[in-house]
């Protein structure tokens, strides 16, 4: 019996050991190897500084940039809006005929409204299911151009071209729509201005 105890405690042991360590570390070596900058966290460098990272969304109020998805972050602790917290990733959860997400979507429509060209995308004014989504359409990335163009003084044909380099075709050529990652964008309009 002690016998059969110690076999298994054994097994147990080096299961855990091949699966739960090993397994793990060869995981992350074959990200490390086939897609670093990934297994990083795709972290955007600028001039030396991090800047951010291409995963998750970051806040743009200042005139002049391209404004990504709202955000329905919240602080963990308090319950009351943080905006793009990465620490507690989470959607608002409203359902569509709660009063809150009509009001917040109604705020959110006060907000861009004079930002945007033309009726108003819905990503523009909807938070992601994650509160920390990187990228807008490029539908709603064009329909800023005009405002940009007013804040920045570029024309409104040197955006487009920025927006358009900086478009990512759907998914396997099929799953989901074009879009535009809003820090890489706003990023490279400062480097066009030289801010």
């Amino acid at each position: 019996m002690v016998l059969d105890i110690w076999r298994n405690l054994r097994l147990a042991l080096t299961l855990l050991v091949l699966l739960g360590l090993g397994y793990s570390l060869v995981l992350v070596g074959i990200g490390q190897v086939l897609f670093p900058s990934q297994a990083n966290g795709s972290i955007i460098v600028q001039n030396g500084q991090v800047v951010g990272s291409g995963l998750i969304g970051q806040s743009f109020t200042g005139p002049g940039y391209f404004h990504g998805r709202p955000s329905a972050t919240v602080n963990a602790v308090t319950g009351k809006p943080q905006p793009y917290n990465a620490d507690n990733s989470s959607g608002s959860n409203l359902g569509p005929t709660n009063p809150a997400l009509l009001s917040e979507i109604k705020a959110n429509i006060a907000a861009v409204k004079g930002q945007v060209a033309g009726p108003i995308p819905g990503n523009l004014v909807e938070s992601s299911g994650s509160g920390l989504d990187p990228e807008i359409t490029l539908q709603a990335a064009l329909r800023q151009v005009p405002a940009v163009a007013r804040q920045t003084g570029l024309s409104q044909a040197v955006l487009r071209r920025l927006v358009e380099q900086r478009a990512e075709g759907p998914l396997l050529g099929i799953y989901g729509p074009w879009r535009v990652n809003v820090l890489k964008l706003n990023l490279a309009l400062r480097q066009r201005e030289g801010r």
